[in-house]
């Protein structure tokens, strides 16, 4: 393990997996271990009503993506290459089997391992994501109605705010993410044999992935509880971080 340094001068720390350096926290503690997958675009602070809601009772590890955020850039950033990263960050920190969450694109990693490496995995959520590949045609709408649904643009503001604020900082290497997400293949047909207990969280109000990718997902693997927030878009965690802890919890809780 490394560190590095952030613009406050705190030390971050990082840690060399799979052939790359990821920036992640770790609240440490004896409890269950539950990782944490951010969405394009976001990186590991989208979940920090999560970590101040579980960060005692469990050991939750939160990460930052190769190509995002206070990790490594990558010239490749594809969801097969993300998803052995998070495997390794897994088995370097001793987590598994963990409770793993991902919201959108970190919802595509958490179904590769679901599929991959259920060894890894003690239960999956997954929040406004698809195991589909992109349609071929794209919605087009600012990136903003991409990423949050009506209500936070409209009585959210200052979440909003402060994320575009973040957005419009990003360096080239989103664009290289970016291309990943568009890229990926589907993997509905992997989860087929999935029995791992998994709860899928769609949000009505979501422009990038809608319910319908939810329900394939619930339809198709086994062991799955489907539920859709109101209210949200596709950054779910950050727009209903409540209502996401609570059903995180009960999820939590059953297995």
């Amino acid at each position: 393990m490394v560190e590095t340094i952030d613009q406050e001068g705190a030390a971050l720390p990082t840690i060399e997996v799979n052939g790359t350096t990821l920036a992640y926290d770790d609240t440490g503690g004896d409890g269950p271990a539950v990782v944490f997958s951010h969405s394009l675009y976001f990186d590991r602070s989208m979940f920090e009503a999560q970590v101040a809601r579980f960060g005692r009772a469990f050991r939750v590890v939160t990460y930052d993506h190769r190509g995002q955020g206070g990790s490594a850039r990558s010239s490749s950033v594809d969801m097969d290459t993300l998803t052995e990263d998070a495997a390794a960050l897994i088995e370097a920190l001793s987590l598994g089997p963990a409770h793993l969450v991902g919201n959108a694109m970190g919802g595509f990693v958490v179904l590769r391992l679901v599929a991959r490496h259920p060894e890894l995995v003690r239960s999956a959520a997954v929040l406004a994501s698809s195991a589909d590949e992109e349609p071929e045609e794209c919605t087009i709408l600012p990136l903003d109605a991409l990423m949050f649904g009506e209500t936070t643009l409209t009585e959210r503001v200052a979440l909003r705010d402060r994320w575009c604020e973040h957005f419009g900082a990003l360096d080239s290497s989103a664009l290289t993410a970016a291309e990943g997400v568009l890229s990926r293949k589907g993997v509905l047909d992997e989860l087929v044999d999935a029995t791992v207990p998994m709860l899928v969280l769609s949000a009505d109000e979501d422009n990038v992935y809608p319910r319908p990718h939810s329900q394939r997902i619930a339809d198709t693997a086994a062991n799955t509880h489907h539920v859709t927030v109101k209210r949200a878009g596709n950054s779910l965690a950050v727009e209903r971080p409540d209502a996401v802890n609570a059903l995180l919890a009960e999820h939590f809780d059953a297995v």
